[in-house]
């Protein structure tokens, strides 16, 4: 084997919680007012192009979790039984898809679709001297050997020929729905399909595979031309953009999803005590997420963050490589907004927990004797996870624009670490120079508002669903 499989920690609990998500899946089939609440989130058009928006970045996340060490090429004279010698950079198979993009780096800075460099240098010309240029690029538009008379038209009709393949590719999922939709109603496919074109289906199919059609219409355009151009251009050392807008999707959802993995347990079962048992417990709850609320969050997380700081600087031997340092640095960055952001779900719980305790049938178990952990199992968590599913998913965007945030003021992830926020910051200093550089902030823009959007529209559809008072 060519490479060493690398599990980090993010990537185990990362997937823990896509094992958890799919056993949710499987409950909610088996219960009925599950998927009577869950098909009210499939009706609305809003909800199913939302979850689409989602499952392709989950994709991307998943494909990024995915890591290993390639082996180096063996050492000329060593011995044939030698032992493998594996890189101490980590890569993953979303770097595999995106070679391209990784290693066609140029010198510094370029734009868009450039064919020179942003900043002037200055060159030997051939006929002797020097003179301050814009130098051409290494990989963009290298194939042009006139980029200015010649590049509207190659990027129009690369574009064209993206378009065309992103559409063929759609006729998959739309032939698929299409039979699945037939088979469920008892149609012919014909017919489900022409259903299918007018909406008049059970769940919004047509908006999802709208969605669809878009994603991969717009994936086949910068898949056909970020080959041969810098679609987002490139950072100061070269990087091209595109891949590091992509490389960081999976750190915004390990900080979304991981961090309500730390979050609930302080929130349900602290609020639900709170809630249920009353008196000096309620009171000592009470005071805890008072007096936590009570510190400014952003100084708590930074002195959190500084002290795992040192302790991972100071434990050097605990690393294998870069990559798992700043797994570490991560994985405490989602403990502790994990750990300081459960107070408010806690205080819903609480809540609807005393509104709970004083229903006719929980009175009544209590009298028959049945003992506070089962009515607690019972009768009162299942009827207080609509509370939890919905701000968890409300959550998850604030948790994705928080890293973001806290990265601009340098106690969010390892510098060395592709996110939204690194790149914001990066940003920072290339808007106050002249020229100005835009592109990485526009591109970490777009990326972070389509995530943040598609959560957003998602946990309202999910709210009206779930929330009995919506009817």
């Amino acid at each position: 084997m060519d490479f060493q499989p690398v599990l980090l920690w993010t990537d185990l609990l990362f997937f823990a919680l896509l094992l958890v998500g799919v056993a949710t899946v499987l409950h909610v089939r088996a219960s009925e007012p599950l998927r009577a609440a869950w098909r009210k989130v499939g009706r609305r058009p809003t909800g199913m192009a939302a979850a689409t928006v989602l499952l392709a970045f989950l994709l991307v996340g998943v494909v990024d979790s995915l890591h290993y060490r390639p082996q180096l090429p063996a050492v000329e004279g060593a011995a044939a039984d030698a032992p493998a010698v594996y890189s101490s950079e980590v890569l993953s198979a979303l770097d595999v898809l995106l070679e391209p993009l990784r290693t066609r780096t140029e010198k510094t800075y370029s734009a868009p679709f450039a064919d020179t460099l942003y900043v002037r240098e200055t060159v030997e010309l051939p006929e002797g001297g020097q003179a301050r240029i814009h130098p051409r690029l290494v990989w963009g538009a290298a194939h042009l050997a006139d980029p200015e008379a010649e590049r509207a038209g190659d990027v129009a009709a690369r574009a064209a020929v993206g378009a065309v393949g992103g559409a063929l590719l759609w006729l998959l999922p739309v032939m698929l729905v299409a039979v699945g939709v037939s088979r469920s109603a008892k149609l012919s496919p014909g017919v489900a399909l022409g259903k299918l074109v007018r909406g008049d289906t059970v769940l919004a199919w047509r908006a999802a595979l709208a969605t669809l059609g878009a994603i991969l219409v717009l994936g086949g355009i910068v898949a056909a031309l970020a080959p041969v151009y810098h679609v987002f251009g490139t950072d100061k050392v070269g990087q091209d953009v595109l891949y590091l807008a992509l490389k960081s999707v999976r750190t915004a959802l390990v900080i979304g999803t991981l961090t309500t993995l730390v979050m609930l347990p302080f929130a349900v079962a602290l609020g639900v005590m709170a809630g249920y048992l009353g008196g000096w417990v309620d009171d000592v709850i009470q005071y805890l997420y008072t007096v936590l609320n009570a510190i400014p969050g952003v100084l708590l997380i930074a002195a959190a963050v500084l002290m795992m700081q040192v302790v991972i600087d100071t434990h050097p031997q605990w690393f294998a490589t870069a990559a798992e340092r700043a797994d570490a640095r991560l994985l405490a960055l989602c403990l502790i907004l994990g750990i300081t952001s459960w107070t408010g779900l806690c205080r819903l719980l609480r809540g609807e927990t005393l509104k709970l305790r004083e229903l006719e049938y929980v009175q009544a178990a209590r009298a028959f004797g049945v003992r506070t952990p089962a009515i607690l199992r019972r009768h009162v968590l299942p009827n207080v996870m609509h509370i939890v599913l919905i701000a968890l998913v409300m959550d998850f965007s604030g948790l994705v624009l928080a890293e973001a945030v806290l990265s601009y003021i340098g106690i969010g992830v390892d510098p060395t670490m592709i996110s939204f926020g690194t790149m914001i910051n990066m940003a920072r200093a290339e808007l106050a120079r002249e020229p100005m550089v835009w592109w990485s902030l526009l591109a970490a823009f777009c990326f972070m508002f389509v995530l943040v959007l598609a959560a957003n529209l998602f946990a309202d559809v999910v709210r009206d669903a779930f929330d009995p008072r919506r009817g």
